[in-house]
């Protein structure tokens, strides 16, 4: 009897190691993966117009990603990139829901919605706005670029077209997302921010729009501001290897007036986000693939800026534009790429007194 009960034990202590044995192995079958992967690029940049000068740069990135699965089905991803400094310049966890859509935080627009509209115009190489001047598009959506909360919409169906979509929402607008129990400076400037986008495809055509604002919080302090805001639309297609673009934009900055009442500042520097008035343009481009390494592009933006201050008697401001023009080149060769761009800024920084600008810059980049 006794050496029965000792079988049965023996059996007993099997089953269970057994099962302990298979839930191990069934957390190993769901681990995460975790890659590293990185860029190094040397830049030869010549600068004409204002302040000319030429130089050699260099910079590097290491980004750390991971990934997984969850029992139900989910799925997670991060990552974190480096620069050189060893300082974080993006950064994001995200947790993709199936047909529920996904949702994730980050900094450094390591998971933004606004990506998909700032300057969404298609180029052989960088946005426009890398070659200086003020390049108010390129401020669109920056609000949630930081310490936000993202939900992204799964790709859905509707007559023939795919939709798609997301919000994103910071609690602190501006401030970088704190570390595990930790809280972001206080600002007593700007509060949350949301953003809304939606882009409609049908085959090779695509429609996408933007909005998103900002608490201003200096209403006890100064009569005369607004929430800030940004907002865009764009239109894309293609056709074989051509792409054509075209896209619209406006920034509200949502502050008083930065000039004096009797000397507004027309045509002084302007800095989206710390000068009054509204910025709005346009820019479009046409890029063509040559052939799988070869592309180029040509485009053009302008936009135009009213500093919205016509309170004052015998004064009537007019709107001071600026515009940039680019032709660019992109050829790869394996992970080995070299691309340049030359590009032309009148009125650069909204200043009619200044010099036209003309930047050119040639980069071997180094994938690893």
């Amino acid at each position: 009897m006794n050496n029965n009960k000792e079988i049965n034990m023996i059996n007993l202590k099997k089953v269970g190691l057994t099962a302990l044995a298979g839930s191990l192995a069934a957390v190993t079958a769901h681990a995460g993966e975790m890659s590293v992967t990185g860029a190094a690029n040397i830049t030869y940049v010549t600068k004409s117009g204002g302040n000319a000068a030429q130089s050699l740069g260099n910079d590097k990135d290491v980004k750390f990603s991971g990934s997984g699965e969850l029992d139900n089905g989910y799925t997670f991803s991060t990552h974190t990139t480096l620069t050189d400094a060893m300082a974080v310049s993006s950064t994001a966890i995200v947790v993709t829901m199936g047909s529920l859509g996904s949702i994730g935080l980050g900094t450094g627009g390591g998971t933004n919605v606004n990506g998909a509209y700032d300057e969404a115009i298609p180029t052989a190489y960088e946005e426009n706005s890398d070659a200086g001047g003020q390049a108010p598009a390129n401020y669109v959506g920056s609000y949630s670029d930081d310490n936000a909360l993202v939900y992204q919409m799964p790709a859905m169906e509707f007559m023939g077209a795919t939709v798609t979509g997301g919000l994103e929402y910071s609690f602190q607008s501006g401030s970088s997302t704190a570390n595990d129990g930790g809280t972001v400076a206080r600002s007593d400037t700007w509060g949350n921010s949301y953003g809304v986008g939606l882009t409609v495809a049908y085959d090779a055509l695509s429609i996408g729009a933007y909005v998103s604002e900002r608490e201003n919080k200096n209403h006890n302090t100064v009569a005369d501001v607004s929430d800030a805001m940004t907002a865009s639309w764009n239109v894309k297609y293609s056709a074989g290897p051509v792409s054509i673009g075209y896209s619209e934009f406006v920034v509200e900055s949502g502050l008083a007036d930065a000039g004096t009442s009797a000397s507004p500042a027309t045509t002084a520097v302007k800095t989206v986000g710390t000068h009054s008035g509204m910025f709005d343009g346009d820019m479009m481009s046409i890029a063509f693939n040559v052939n799988d390494n070869l592309s180029i592009s040509w485009s053009d933006m302008s936009a135009t800026y009213d500093p919205q201050n016509h309170s004052t008697a015998g004064v009537d401001e007019v709107g001071v534009d600026e515009e940039h023009t680019s032709l660019q080149l992109a050829y790869s060769m394996g992970s080995m790429s070299i691309k340049a761009y030359t590009t032309e800024i009148t009125n650069p920084n909204f200043d009619e007194d200044a010099d036209t600008v003309t930047k050119n810059e040639i980069a071997l980049g180094l994938a690893f």
